[in-house]
């Protein structure tokens, strides 16, 4: 689990899509360096969520880390586009002492969104993005909670009459100077991980209708019928 709160900026130093050495495990990896900073308590098998993807860490040094990257992960993120020198965001899993800043992150990307717009407001940049698939937007709500790039944000706005669909967030001039969102430009992709609340009160809601309209005498059936009852009693009344 993650808070969506990037701890510090890493560089991509190779992205080995055949990687035959024993932590390589002849799959596709790719190394992280200048991250010293979240490294101090690294294990073998830790999580770190890179550029919002929870990944596991295969092999690490001082100021280096490997991960593997599984073909889901690739064909769902940005991540094919990792090139060496590429930037990308870092943050540990949250432990018991560590403050939740952002919001609960799971790590596990949904989709990818193109940056379509940026346009400053005072100190602030409004950046505007539009989905790839398309069936995430409704998850997408104003004010809501969603993580881009693994960076903990605020919906500020969503145009459902735009062609495509759009949704902006604001990003202080803090959260410009610690993530990589800035250093990108309109036509790139971004991870998108959608907040897990809408998921979870969509999936409920469709199991409890789903119940209640297989059982003749439930609630829901019996509400309905009450109200066809009396829908064709005023008919033919009249």
């Amino acid at each position: 689990m993650f808070t969506g709160i990037v701890e510090c900026i890493g560089t991509v130093l190779d992205n080995n899509p055949y990687d035959d050495t024993e932590s390589g495990g002849q799959g596709t990896t790719i190394t992280i360096g200048n991250c010293e900073c979240i490294l101090s308590d690294c294990h073998i098998g830790d999580s770190i969520a890179v550029n919002g993807i929870c990944l596991t860490v295969v092999a690490f040094e001082t100021d280096t880390f490997k991960v593997g990257i599984s073909p889901e992960t690739i064909k769902r993120t940005n991540v094919a586009s990792w090139t060496k020198g590429a930037k990308v965001n870092l943050e540990r899993a949250v432990s018991q002492d560590v403050r939740f800043g952002g919001h609960y992150v799971q790590g596990h990307i949904d989709t990818v969104a193109k940056i379509v717009s940026r346009e400053p407001e005072g100190n602030s940049i409004i950046f505007g993005f539009q989905l790839r698939d398309q069936e995430y937007f409704k998850y997408i709500v104003e004010k809501g909670f969603i993580c881009i790039d693994g960076t903990s944000l605020t919906v500020t706005q969503v145009d459902e009459l735009s062609q495509g669909g759009a949704f902006y967030i604001s990003m202080i001039k803090h959260t410009q100077d610690n993530v990589i969102m800035p250093l990108k430009k309109n036509g790139d992709d971004v991870n998108i991980e959608v907040d897990l609340t809408g998921k979870i009160i969509e999936k409920q809601i469709v199991l409890t209708l789903e119940n209640q309209i297989s059982k003749k005498d439930s609630t829901l059936n019996t509400m309905i019928a009450r109200i066809v009852e009396e829908k064709v009693k005023d008919y033919l009344s009249k």
